[in-house]
């Protein structure tokens, strides 16, 4: 189940999870603070899992950002994501996109240039403040394994928007090495969106790829279930200084 804990020391901090903040039960999490409401949901499958060797899996998962009274939401501006000792991410002998490849291509390009590196699809929607009002802009949503940086591997975020004006965006996702309970970190800096005009207000994401490599099958991600539960861990900074950050567990069965 989703834990939720409220202190106040400055910013605020709240308990929920990123992409895939729901449950195994396939139950959401709801916070409101600051005028901000959040909602999250995701899963992954199989939900059945071996205790001591990796299997692949798929994720999917949402995030909803508006702002309570209605209009744009604070630009959400850092998303940094933690993932479960008892997850696994693979690109050994999967093709790489550069960003600046598809940096001005539409979805339709870079799915096609970047084929062989390709990961995840979902959906982003953005709400942009105009002189009339605000409006919703939506973009397909491309994920591709992107190159090595410092070592560490990369994703890539491609979406291209036509509202107000075309822009198209290549962003370079981080995916550092940890130690302790957690054994990946993602970040994701956002841009100004829009001209500035914009704030993330959707995304959601289908994550899962399969390939060959050195004769071997392998999964981009997979995991184990050792103890039962997979923990993730999620921290957003806003633009307006809100901080919702905390963390999810949800459960596994081992067989």
């Amino acid at each position: 189940m989703p834990l939720l804990k409220v202190a106040k020391a400055g910013l605020i901090a709240i308990a929920i999870a990123a992409l895939g903040a729901a449950s195994a039960s396939g139950d959401g999490a709801l916070v409101e603070v600051n005028g901000l409401v959040l909602r999250a949901d995701g899963g992954f499958q199989p939900q059945t899992l071996p205790r001591h060797r990796y299997a692949p899996i798929d994720f999917q998962g949402h995030v909803d950002i508006s702002a309570k009274g209605g209009g744009r939401p604070s630009p959400l501006q850092q998303a940094l994501i933690e993932f479960d000792r008892d997850g696994r991410l693979s690109v050994a002998g999967l093709p790489t996109c550069a960003p600046e490849a598809i940096a001005a291509a539409s979805t339709e390009e870079a799915r096609q240039a970047c084929r062989g590196a390709l990961v995840g699809t979902g959906r982003v929607g953005v709400l942009v403040s105009l002189p009339g009002g605000t409006v919703e802009a939506s973009s397909p949503l491309t994920i591709f394994n992107g190159p090595r940086r410092e070592g560490n591997p990369t994703a890539i975020l491609h979406a291209r928007f036509t509202v107000p004006a075309t822009q198209t965006y290549a962003i370079v996702v981080p995916i550092e090495r940890l130690t302790g309970g957690f054994r990946y970190r993602a970040r994701l800096d956002l841009p100004p969106l829009a001209g500035g005009l914009g704030a993330l207000s959707h995304i959601d994401v289908k994550i899962g790829r399969r390939y060959r490599a050195d004769g071997k099958p392998r999964s981009y991600i997979s995991a184990r279930c050792s103890d039962n539960i997979l923990q993730t861990h999620g921290r957003f900074q806003f633009e307006d200084g809100t901080v919702i950050s905390g963390q999810v567990e949800k459960f596994c069965r081992s067989k």
